[in-house]
């Protein structure tokens, strides 16, 4: 499936020039524009045909995505089904999750958990240092 991007992104700043939040699409209007006239070597149009199946739809890597917010509900995610997104929460939550996730071995989207826990682990230990120093 092509990848459907605005006219000329590639030209300007404020259509998306190293600007990924700019790139969404827009319908080409104009006179002489070839994308809108779908000239042969000039990107696609949006069109029907293009969209997925229905089964499909919605799912990541063939598996339905869940937003987890805390520890109990990774508890509840059947691994060959669902995949877990995290939602917004802070490092903390974040960590605690992680391990979790460690301990089922339940696929986290976009969060590789062992790269995560050995880098916040330095982190958790000097605050652990600073809050020994206070008291």
């Amino acid at each position: 499936m092509p990848k459907f991007l605005r006219h000329i992104n590639h030209k300007y700043s404020k259509l998306g020039l190293r600007r990924k939040k700019k790139q969404i699409w827009r319908r080409p209007t104009g006179r002489d524009n070839k994308m809108r006239e779908q000239r042969r070597g000039h990107p696609a149009l949006v069109a029907i045909g293009y969209s997925t199946d229905k089964k499909e739809r919605g799912k990541i890597e063939g598996r339905t995505p869940v937003i987890v917010e805390n520890v109990s509900q990774i508890e509840k995610i059947n691994n060959k089904i669902q995949i877990a997104m995290l939602g917004k929460i802070g490092n903390k939550k974040k960590i605690e999750i992680a391990k979790k996730a460690k301990e089922l071995n339940v696929n986290i989207y976009k969060l590789n958990v062992d790269k995560f826990l050995k880098r916040n682990e330095k982190k958790v230990e000097v605050k652990n240092k600073e809050n020994k120093k206070w008291t």
